[in-house]
């Protein structure tokens, strides 16, 4: 299968563009000084965040093949549908294989910080407990679709993501929000359902990508919000 092939946007312009508009929303909070609460509860430089945030959402393009999958069947087309939300496959033309890949900007980054932020809180256990909880809920919700391949309802990752986090601390809940979140999703929505995938014959099956990404990224986004709210709240 070409290189090109396997970079797509896993989301359509207008929700991308939402995205886009909402980060920047968050350069705005710079303004209210909303940011730099959360920049210091997560213990990140404001212009860190925003450069993570921004090098997420253009890196969701990026899809890097990791194995090759013989596909029983191939399904293609250039969107689907499913839990309200309009997702982006690649059109291939002629493949023999399902391309297992790891999204840039949905996986590598999330994964990156949220290791950042583990070692830098000491959330070992609390990470463990809400990551757990997390990965049951969206293993639960998540649904193999036939030439798509993972797909999980948009605003579950950041809906049960803060309501264990805050369950769990209150001082510390952004950054084990995002923890608990972005790997949450990974492994629930998708490491778990690797199996799953050789048998829905989608060209293209992208950890961190299309179906979860969205989630992902808002659960970032909602991290940060309540950080700098509750910072901002309680002087």
């Amino acid at each position: 299968m070409p290189v090109s092939d396997v970079q797509y946007f896993p989301i359509t312009l207008p929700f991308l563009l939402i995205l886009a508009g909402l980060l920047g929303v968050m350069g705005a909070l710079v303004a209210l000084r909303l940011l730099r609460y959360a920049s210091e509860t997560m213990q990140i430089s404001e212009l860190s965040l925003l450069v993570i945030l921004g090098l997420s959402l253009i890196g969701s393009y990026v899809n890097i093949p990791v194995a090759y999958l013989p596909a029983h069947r191939l399904i293609t087309a250039d969107e689907i549908r499913f839990f309200g939300m309009t997702y982006v496959i690649p059109v291939v033309r002629q493949t023999r294989a399902t391309v297992i890949a790891v999204n840039l900007g949905g996986a590598v980054i999330p994964v990156v910080l949220s290791l950042y932020l583990l070692v830098r809180h000491q959330l070992y256990v609390l990470a463990a407990i809400a990551t757990t909880c997390v990965a049951a809920v969206c293993h639960f919700l998540a649904r193999p679709v036939p030439g798509f391949g993972i797909a999980l309802p948009i605003f579950v990752p950041a809906s049960a993501t803060a309501i264990i986090a805050l369950a769990l601390t209150r001082r510390r809940a952004a950054p084990l929000a995002y923890i608990s979140g972005s790997c949450g999703v990974l492994i629930g929505a998708d490491l778990l359902n690797l199996g799953a995938v050789r048998s829905l014959g989608a060209p293209v099956a992208s950890i961190g990508g299309a179906g979860t990404f969205d989630g992902i990224y808002l659960t970032g986004l909602l991290a940060l919000l309540y950080a700098g709210l509750s910072r901002y709240l309680s002087k």
